[in-house]
């Protein structure tokens, strides 16, 4: 490295000293560092994060950089490509081999806006660059492919490794499969508990997901038979919980918390949302009015010692957007950083649960 004498080894013993802030180990211990180059007065190598949508990739890159400078060289130029490989305990699921992470997306009540999180959280997270899929459990009143604009799409069947598999519906980038894609929409689905239950055993078994990062699960309102079966049927990485911040919304998602944390279940809590935490005018974007009061879920997660993932504002465009068929973390603007930033804290906590764990 002409006058300077650098070699792989200081390199790595200077970004050992770098910790990673979830995880609380090193990222040389971590084996997240990788590809050290050494070249004429300049260093590169590869960070692999635990999800591209990590919110602390910046911190990180200014650590390693700030590291090297300090303790090998102040004049050495680093080149740092930060990449991702999402953690996982669960691809070795023989019903679902390529899928890395499933999450229910939940809520104690109907109405408090949990298909349009999970569609917004879907979306977010693949604009960060994950593989992301939607299975719509809401059997008997599936929401996604409208919010998706696909209601008019039929997915197909081909034949995988000599079985019959459904390939799932792609839109925006993010694989679906829904009641909703199999039923005419205007007709009921009058199916008793066990039907619903064999339904989502297909829909998870019989559906080609091929490789994911993370497959997020629309669960229906209340804790039903097809929740019961979710949670015997897959290894959850963890659940999610959408509220309002409304008493009554609160207390019923108070009952979807407790069901994960049940004995016999003990599934992770991931997070909570809380939902039309406020209005915002379009005209008047730096007002909030509390509708349904203020901090409500919050206050919820703080009490149960859940992470609080962040709030959605009640915005008209929200709505729309999922009317039209385009979920509004597919453009910019507040609402879609809102999302964006949820996002983040779903996947940091994804791979926090999923260390903790490995441990």
């Amino acid at each position: 490295m002409g006058e300077l004498s650098v070699s792989k080894e200081i390199i790595l013993g200077a970004l050992s000293t770098v910790q990673e802030p979830d995880l609380k180990k090193d990222l040389v211990t971590l084996n997240m560092i990788k590809d050290v180059e050494l070249g004429v007065g300049e260093v590169r190598f590869t960070v692999v994060l635990t999800t591209p949508a990590c919110p602390l990739k910046e911190k990180i890159r200014k650590d390693c950089e700030d590291a090297i400078h300090n303790l090998v060289h102040p004049d050495l130029k680093i080149v740092i490509n930060m990449t991702a490989e999402v953690t996982t305990l669960t691809s070795k699921d023989p019903l679902i081999p390529g899928v890395k992470n499933v999450i229910a997306v939940a809520s104690g009540k109907g109405g408090v806006g949990k298909s349009t999180v999970t569609a917004n959280l879907a979306m977010a997270l693949k604009n960060a660059g994950a593989k992301v899929g939607i299975l719509d459990a809401d059997i008997s009143g599936p929401s996604i492919p409208v919010m998706f604009g696909a209601e008019d799409l039929q997915p197909l069947v081909t034949e995988v490794d000599g079985k019959n598999r459904i390939q799932p519906i792609m839109q925006y980038g993010i694989k679906m499969i829904s009641m909703g894609f199999l039923a005419p929409t205007e007709s009921p689905v009058p199916w008793r508990g066990p039907m619903m239950t064999q339904a989502l055993r297909q829909f998870f078994g019989d559906t080609n997901w091929d490789e994911l990062d993370y497959l997020l699960i629309d669960l229906p309102p209340g804790t039903s038979d097809i929740h019961l079966t979710l949670v015997q049927l897959i290894k959850l990485t963890g659940a999610v919980i959408v509220t309002t911040p409304q008493k009554v919304a609160l207390s019923d998602a108070t009952k979807g918390l407790a069901f994960f944390k049940q004995a016999g279940i003990n599934v992770p809590l991931l997070g909570l949302v809380e939902n039309m935490a406020y209005f915002t005018p379009a005209e008047l974007p730096e007002n909030k009015y509390y509708l349904f009061g203020k901090d409500g879920g919050k206050q919820l997660a703080e009490k149960y010692a859940v992470p609080f993932l962040g709030e959605v504002p009640l915005i008209q465009a929200i709505r729309e957007a999922g009317d039209e068929g385009k979920p509004i973390a597919s453009t910019e603007g507040p609402s879609a950083d809102a999302f964006a930033s949820i996002a983040a804290n779903l996947a940091q906590q994804v791979a926090i649960s999923n260390a903790k764990q490995a441990s």
